[in-house]
């Protein structure tokens, strides 16, 4: 007897389902995963957008659809098998976020649940989703929120875990709380920085840009920023809008001409922006990562600046000498808080125990990139995380019992910028300045 033929799901969905699946069985980071795959599998622009949107999006809410799931069937998500899941949640955002109607985002679902992990568990995701179907996001959420307190409750509404509610909630007004948090669910557009010195911003609008409203070294532009000339040709690259603000931020104040350290330098966005400023007094800059892959991502950014050195180098135990820098740059490891626009997995992957092994390492770091600026010169600490515990917590800690550095006022750093001190600190938000929420502590050396 012949079998039933399986039936064959749209090569978008099919794109997303396993890219959720190297992300939350397999580890991978969803901007990444998700960029592989589009690479590999050259989906038409229509498709590849419609698996954008399923990946960062049920990445983005997978806690809150997770708690709508668990209360449509009437046990925890914990209960079924990872891929089952995966695919819940895949058929959960097409039914409370998307313009796409019921039936069908049920029956595409029930599809690739055949496709994918068989025919038996096909029973399952129709039913679970048919009892979804029978509230709105708004809904569900309503009633999910009954008895919670303010902060679980919000944390619900925006797709937040509590703990990550309660550190905004520590930096902010009451009145910006849900703001900013709702910032990081949208997507952010995309943000090129040009080179100084082998582009202008001026070519990336005449091409069809338009210029950033804070970075005079960036635009916005609409599409694959690969369609442009200036990327292909590495005189502009994809750069966060408060990247470029923080590393602009480190060369305005005045210090000797010299050699710049950037300590943790990959990806290299920053280093491409640092060599091509350095070049104005005719200072050089030196970058260093400890991971090779990504000194070898700096040395392609940089390669049209002979100024520029990269070396692979672990900056908690540099080889270069101390008092050596008139401009260091400790862009250093963290949690990612401040990016969750572009990373959606990272509120739900990242846990209150990352901050304690982070932090760690960011006081080496510092310590080191403080033990490296020479007297008179200027150093940045910047984290893409506005966390306490990642930035102003390290700072006071680390210069403790220290009189030879002292905090730069913010102000005078981006004078055009309001919003954007926390205190002593620079501080940007996405609802405040449309960028990342990026952290930046400026110290001079005195003596």
């Amino acid at each position: 007897m012949a079998q039933p033929r399986r039936a064959r799901p749209d090569r978008a969905r099919r794109l997303a389902f396993d890219a959720l699946r190297t992300v939350n069985s397999g580890g991978g980071y969803a901007n990444l995963v998700l960029r592989g795959l589009l690479d590999q599998r050259r989906l038409e622009p229509r498709d590849a957008a419609l698996a954008t949107e399923l990946v960062f999006g049920t990445c983005r809410w997978q806690g809150s659809y997770d708690a709508i799931i668990s209360a449509a069937a009437g046990k925890p998500v914990q209960s079924w098998q990872p891929a089952a899941v995966d695919l819940l949640r895949l058929g959960t955002h097409q039914l409370m976020a998307m313009r796409i109607p019921a039936s069908a985002a049920v029956s595409a679902t029930v599809e690739l649940a055949s496709a994918t992990v068989g025919r038996r568990i096909t029973g399952l995701i129709n039913a679970v989703l048919r009892r979804v179907a029978t509230r709105d996001l708004s809904g569900w959420l309503d009633e999910l929120a009954a008895g919670l307190d303010d902060r679980d409750a919000l944390g619900l509404r925006t797709a937040h875990p509590r703990w990550i509610v309660d550190a905004y909630a520590d930096l902010l007004p009451p009145e910006e709380l849900e703001m900013a948090l709702a910032a990081n669910n949208a997507s952010p557009r995309v943000t090129l920085a040009i080179r100084p010195g082998l582009c202008s911003v001026e070519e990336l609008v005449a091409a069809g840009a338009q210029p950033c409203e804070h970075s005079p070294f960036g635009a916005r532009w609409s599409g694959n920023p690969s369609e442009l000339a200036a990327v292909r040709e590495g005189r502009a690259g994809v750069q966060d809008e408060g990247s470029q603000l923080v590393a602009w931020a480190l060369t305005r104040p005045t210090a000797p001409a010299g050699w710049w350290l950037d300590l943790c330098a990959g990806p290299g966005g920053k280093t491409g922006l640092l060599a091509g400023l350095a070049t104005s007094d005719g200072s050089r800059v030196l970058a260093g990562d400890v991971s090779q892959h990504r000194a070898g991502l700096v040395a392609s950014t940089v390669r049209r600046y002979p100024g520029a050195s990269v070396v692979t180098a672990d900056g908690t135990r540099p080889p270069w000498t101390s008092g050596r820098f008139t401009r260091v740059m400790a862009d250093v490891p963290c949690t990612g808080l401040g990016a969750l626009r572009r990373r959606p997995d990272a509120r739900w992957r990242r846990t209150p125990k990352d901050l304690d092994q982070l932090g760690q390492l960011q006081v080496r770091l510092l310590t080191s990139a403080l033990d490296a600026t020479s007297i008179g010169g200027v150093l940045g600490y910047v984290t893409c995380s506005p966390h306490r515990q990642e930035t102003s917590d390290v700072v006071e800690q680390v210069l403790t019992g220290r009189s030879d550095f002292e905090l730069l006022d913010p102000a005078e750093l981006l004078p055009s910028l309001s919003g954007a001190s926390r205190g002593r600190y620079v501080q940007l938000w996405p609802h405040r300045h449309g960028t990342d929420a990026m952290f930046g502590a400026f110290l001079r050396r005195w003596h």
